[in-house]
Formats: C-alpha cells, structure tokens, sequence
C-alpha cells in the first residue's frame, strides 16, 4: 500500500478542488518529504494515475496569462472517497506496514468519527500485543545474560521493544481521544490550518 496515494487523495479529499502545486506545496508544509516517498515528481505521477484510475476528476482550467498549457485541477471521486477511506483505517490497523503508511493515516485521523478512530487504534493495540506474543513464545527476553543471546537475541529484543513503544503510544492516543482531544468528523469544521496557504 503507497503512503503517495493516501496523502493525495486525502488532500485533495480536504480540499475540495486542487491543483498539482497545491497538493506538493502541503505535503511539503506537513514534511512528508521528510518522511516518506512524497517527492515532487511523485505527487504529480500521483495525482494522473488517480485520475486514470477513476479515483480523482481531472479539471483542465483556463491557461495562465502568461502562456502555458491549461493549469489542471483535481477533485475527490466517490470512488476515490472510498479509497481512501479504505487505505485510512488499513494504515491505522496493519502493523507490518512501513511507518510513512502510519505516518500519513495520522494525518488524517481527524476525518473519522471519533469512536471508529479508537476503535481502530485499539485493534491496532491488540494486533502488536499478538504479533509480540509470537515473538516471545519461541524466545524470552533475558537481561540477565544478554551476552548468551547473541546477535539474533539483539533483533528479537528490538521487536518486542518496537512493539511495546508503539502499543503504548497507541493506548496514549485512545485515552487523548476518549478525553475529547481534536474536533474529529460530525463535530464540527475541519481544521484548514494544516494547509500550507491557509491564512496564518
């Protein structure tokens, strides 16, 4: 699954109507450059293969005055809404994705009811708790002897503690949740400070 593809749709999904210049210069403003494969190119490439893809609706717009091809807007589908609805709660619940896929479904937490983001964070929680009893029923960890572990010791030390780590940042979420933290969906308008030409 392509962190890309949730990143454009739930952008141009939040915006409404956008452009490809848009759309880079917000993933760029949220730094997703940074942390993930969100380069300039690829967020163009996005964008057409959505549209071929019956994802997106491809606007071309007058050219501009000073001379060009016309200037090509983009706007969500009900496909396209389905999508990345879809791609939204995989990302929040699959543990064995790369961490740009979690990275950009956080983005856009807030565009799920409340209940179903705890919901989701909590079969999240209990997917790590799973994955690290499997990984502790054929070895233990040991801080008595680390030495007699040797390397490999090393890697099953580091799954279990990547586990834990993110099982308890998830838990931290639900209960900031469950406390009323962040206007999610059916409460309220949408925070537009998160695009990078909102108004300071």
């Amino acid at each position: 699954m392509s962190a890309i593809r949730l990143l454009v749709l739930g952008d141009v999904r939040l915006r409404g109507r956008a452009h490809g210049y848009q759309v880079r210069g917000d993933l760029e403003y949220w730094g997703a450059h940074e942390w993930s494969t969100a380069k300039p190119g690829s967020v163009y490439h996005a964008l057409k293969q959505l549209a071929k893809q019956d994802l997106l609706l491809a606007h071309d717009i007058a050219p501009s005055t000073a001379g060009g091809p016309p200037r090509t807007e983009y706007e969500i589908t009900a496909a396209g809404e389905a999508e990345f609805f879809r791609m939204l709660r995989h990302a929040l619940t699959a543990t064995r994705e790369k961490q740009e896929l979690l990275t950009s479904a956080i983005g856009f937490l807030v565009d799920l009811p409340r209940g179903e983001a705890i919901d989701l964070l909590a079969q999240r929680v209990a997917a790590l708790e799973g994955w690290r009893d499997e990984v502790t029923a054929s070895w233990s960890p040991s801080s008595a002897v680390p030495e007699e572990e040797g390397h490999i010791g090393e890697i099953m030390k580091l799954w279990v503690r990547t586990a834990d780590s993110e099982a308890a940042w998830a838990r931290e979420l639900i209960g900031r949740l469950e406390r009323g933290a962040f206007v999610m969906a059916g409460e309220g308008a949408r925070d537009l400070s998160v695009l990078s030409d909102s108004p300071a």
